[in-house]
């Protein structure tokens, strides 16, 4: 996951990550996040989320990643757009990543 960040802050403008140990500092608590605020907050979008048919969860998850940037120095985000592009090609990643495992 850290290396996939580092290969989307080369490749996704308006992402900048300092460091290796930044991004695995991201990574973890990208998981945390994922494991913790995500559900909370999936549970308490859902109307929204059943008349957008899913596609929600998307602007959620951008709001998560970019929620994420002014925790962790070192990692920024400068827009929604780019937070969009970040966390999909991240849940991307980490759905390859499970099913590989």
């Amino acid at each position: 996951m850290a290396g996939a960040l580092l290969l989307i802050a080369q490749f996704v403008p308006g992402i900048a990550v300092a460091s290796f140990y930044t991004a695995l500092i991201v990574a973890l608590c990208w998981g945390v996040i994922s494991l913790t605020v995500r559900p909370v907050l999936g549970l308490l979008t859902l109307p929204i989320n059943m008349l957008t048919l899913g596609l929600f969860s998307f602007v959620l998850n951008a709001l998560l990643f970019w929620l994420l940037a002014t925790l962790v120095p070192g990692f920024s985000v400068e827009g929604f757009i780019p937070a969009l592009e970040g966390s999909v090609i991240l849940l991307i990643v980490s759905w390859a990543l499970h099913a590989a495992l």
